[in-house]
């Protein structure tokens, strides 16, 4: 077992494949967020969990997790789903206010606009393929 620093801890949310687990997992990363004393980053936080649980729900079929950790003053935010499939690559960023009206389409262009970093990696969970969407966000 790999040993972690002191105050690294990690939370998974497994959700099924539905609209409202959007709701669940935002609601769920604001709390423990909260209560970790994160309170600076929870909006920001809230609002990339957001896109990347919503992106796994709309364009993926089977399960969705939403995973968080924090390690060394950073907070890595993902989303895992069922779909092996790489995501889209997001669109170049442009105008953050055009970003934040859009109705749809915004996903990873608005990960990648507010992030400090994001990518995707291939991940098997339950024996079952997939791939895991994350990002970061530095917190000093």
């Amino acid at each position: 077992m790999p040993e972690t620093e002191p105050d690294a801890w990690e939370y998974s949310l497994s959700v099924p494949h539905d609209r409202r687990a959007v709701t669940v997992c935002r609601r769920t990363l604001r709390l423990v967020l909260t209560a970790h004393g994160l309170i600076r980053v929870v909006d920001t936080a809230e609002l990339l969990a957001t896109e990347l649980v919503a992106n796994a729900v709309l364009h993926t079929k089977g399960p969705v997790m939403l995973r968080v950790r924090w390690s060394a003053g950073v907070l890595r935010v993902g989303a895992w789903d069922a779909d092996p499939e790489p995501p889209e690559p997001p669109e170049p960023p442009g105008q953050l206010g055009e970003l934040l009206d859009a109705e749809e389409g915004r996903g990873l262009a608005m990960v990648r606009a507010c992030a400090d970093s994001w990518g995707w990696q291939p991940l098997s969970r339950n024996g079952q393929r997939g791939k895991y969407v994350w990002c970061e966000l530095g917190v000093a």
